[in-house]
């Protein structure tokens, strides 16, 4: 026997541990030609509590994923018929919240940006613990069951929220956190130049019943305001980009931003400011409802904006979003970056990705970095320009950045100056606040992704 296959099939006959059980109930669709593998990896996820079915090749995969709900399939990537990629698109088909784990003997660069590109659950390379596969099963069947639950509340409160009833004092609140409305903005730092890059401008508002950010855009969204929010919004940023210490700063978009003839007004403020702004459109939101979506982005590029692609790695479309909009900046999502100085799989979709993007002159964000190791690892990987807690949290706008070990930020001069991978730095950077005194970001706040920011 493989010594492979001989150390997987001795270990998925230790007895698990009690604390190391599938969610009740829980059940796992397992698809490898190999049938050792197959068999060893079934006792496995048998002896944590799962109810496990198997199958030989995508085919057979692709019909038990059509006759059967589970709460978590897990595929070898090289398979007969239907490849793991493919089962993974069934799968998502039939349960756009199951998640999907791929595995690997012969790690390639496709496979890892399509996995990447579909939202893959994890990519595990062979060969593989049983216990590192039992957790990964146990975990994202855990995830499956809250994803379903927070639908069903999702549904419910649709089902119970009365317009009649409520859409007036929904209003009242919208209009509350409008005029208490403000902007924050995090900080892009360039290790290379050390200095700032940019800022990202996040939505807040001082009214507590919309202090989350997600909570003001759905009222906005069930209020049919978002309009009138974006506008706000791009007025608002528009109005400080003349005070920001840095050369640009990024403004988020929902997509019903695009269908907003506004946003192309050339006379409108940000359209006056567009040298000095980056649009970003986020992978996590479909772009399917707007018609023409790569002319309308060419019109805003007429403008002077630049194209950023957010949340890269956690959406939808993945790198259709990309070929649509051809991006001059892509910002790898934090789900991709946190842990990576301790994920070799995080840092193989990393290097490739960076190394890809160079050559095609995109320049990436990470966001998300929250210790030095990140930072570091990052910086190994040739990620130059980074965001997150370790350079800054979302604040008014200062009127002085510095990093943490000394030296003043400068405003670039030139996008090009900036605008390019590279390397090394200090620790992070410490903001000045403005002597005046400003409302407080809200409690719970996070720094990058949509539900942070004006998505």
């Amino acid at each position: 026997m493989h010594p492979t296959i001989a150390s997987v099939c001795a270990e998925s006959t230790t007895p698990a541990q009690a604390t190391r059980s599938a969610p009740a109930g829980s059940r796992v669709l397992i698809v490898d030609d190999d049938d050792l593998l197959l068999r060893a990896y079934a006792r496995a996820l048998r002896a944590v509590g799962f109810t496990v079915d198997r199958a030989e090749d995508g085919e057979k995969a692709v019909n038990l994923l059509l006759a059967n709900p589970y709460d978590a399939v897990v595929s070898d990537i090289n398979l007969p018929c239907v490849d793991g990629v493919g089962v993974l698109q069934a799968a998502q088909k039939c349960d756009p919240d199951m998640p999907v784990v791929l595995i690997t003997g012969a790690p390639r660069l496709d496979t890892a940006i399509a996995a990447v590109e579909h939202s893959a659950f994890r990519y595990l390379l062979k060969p593989l613990s049983m216990l590192q596969l039992q957790d990964t099963v146990i975990h994202s069947a855990q995830m499956h069951r809250l994803l379903v639950l927070r639908r069903m509340a999702i549904d419910l409160a649709r089902a119970a929220w009365n317009p009649a009833e409520d859409c007036s004092s929904l209003g009242q609140l919208f209009d509350c956190a409008l005029q208490s409305l403000w902007m924050a903005y995090q900080p892009i730092f360039s290790w290379k130049d050390k200095r700032i890059f940019g800022y990202e401008a996040l939505l807040r508002t001082s009214e507590p019943t919309m202090a989350d950010p997600c909570v003001f855009l759905s009222a906005a969204e069930r209020l049919n305001r978002m309009a009138e929010l974006g506008r706000i919004i791009r007025d608002r940023v528009a109005a400080e980009v003349p005070n920001s210490p840095a050369r640009f700063i990024f403004v988020n978009l929902h997509s019903s931003d695009l269908l907003d003839e506004h946003l192309f007004d050339p006379g409108s403020a940000l359209s006056k400011v567009a040298d000095r702004v980056a649009l970003e459109v986020t992978e996590r939101a479909s772009l399917a409802s707007v018609p023409d979506v790569g002319a309308r982005v060419d019109r805003l590029r007429k403008l002077g904006f630049r194209i950023a692609l957010d949340d890269m790695g956690a959406g939808y479309a993945g790198l259709t979003s990309f070929t649509t909009l051809r991006p001059t900046v892509v910002k790898y999502d934090m789900s991709l970056v946190r842990g990576i100085d301790s994920s070799p799989t995080q840092r193989k979709i990393i290097s490739a990705m960076t190394s890809l993007f160079a050559e095609m002159e995109v320049n990436v964000i990470a966001e998300g970095v929250e210790t030095e190791s990140e930072r570091d690892v990052l910086i190994e990987l040739g990620v130059d320009l980074m965001q997150g807690y370790l350079f800054g949290r979302p604040a008014p706008m200062c009127d002085e950045v510095s990093p943490r070990e000394g030296g003043h930020a400068t405003v670039p001069q030139s996008c090009d100056n900036c605008l390019r991978p590279s390397l090394p730095v200090e620790s992070g950077v410490r903001r000045k606040r403005h002597r005046r005194k400003l409302p407080p970001c809200p409690q719970g706040a996070t720094d990058g992704g949509p539900e942070a920011a004006h998505t």
